[in-house]
């Protein structure tokens, strides 16, 4: 994450992706407003320009909910998103970390090689945040079964998004 300040009263917090799933030399950067959930907070998101006001998403949402991976979406002059234009058939399975956890260190371990074995594309933010693209068809039983426990246990929170 980054903060820079804005033009307002509170500084802007800018939520980035280290390695997006479909990084490109093309990619056109815009931002979704999260400040319905934190004040003056933005999640960056990489994206593909399809027209002069249309963008194709090219990573997976952390924290912007109704976006998934290769949905359309359009954006305002600021390059704010406004609208979802075009769903994908994409759902975003998202898992966060508890920091303070004393089993954070392995469910990380635990979880990346459930996902890498499962052979489906995911990104990491900061080693606690876990987003995973779950394309249509795709039956995420198997990766709910192994986040229920730890989810009981106060270790992480989940959910999957459309």
């Amino acid at each position: 994450m980054s903060s820079r300040s804005g033009s307002g009263r509170h500084s802007i917090t800018i939520i980035t992706h280290e390695d997006p799933i479909g990084r490109g030399p093309a990619n056109y950067m815009i931002r979704a407003d999260l400040s319905d959930r934190q004040d003056g907070w933005r999640e960056q998101l990489w994206t593909r320009q399809l027209t002069e006001d249309r963008f194709e998403v090219t990573c997976l949402p952390f924290f912007t909910y109704g976006i998934c991976y290769l949905d359309v979406v359009t954006i305002d002059s600021n390059h704010l998103v406004t609208s979802v234009v075009q769903k994908s058939g994409h759902r975003t399975l998202r898992v966060a970390l508890v920091g303070e956890h004393q089993d954070r260190d392995q469910l990380h371990e635990l979880l990346h090689g459930k996902v890498v074995e499962a052979a489906l594309p995911h990104e990491w933010l900061q080693g606690t945040y876990l987003s995973v693209d779950l394309p249509p068809g795709t039956d995420p039983a198997a990766l709910a079964e192994t986040l229920r426990a730890p989810s009981q246990a106060g270790a992480l929170h989940w959910e999957i998004d459309a």
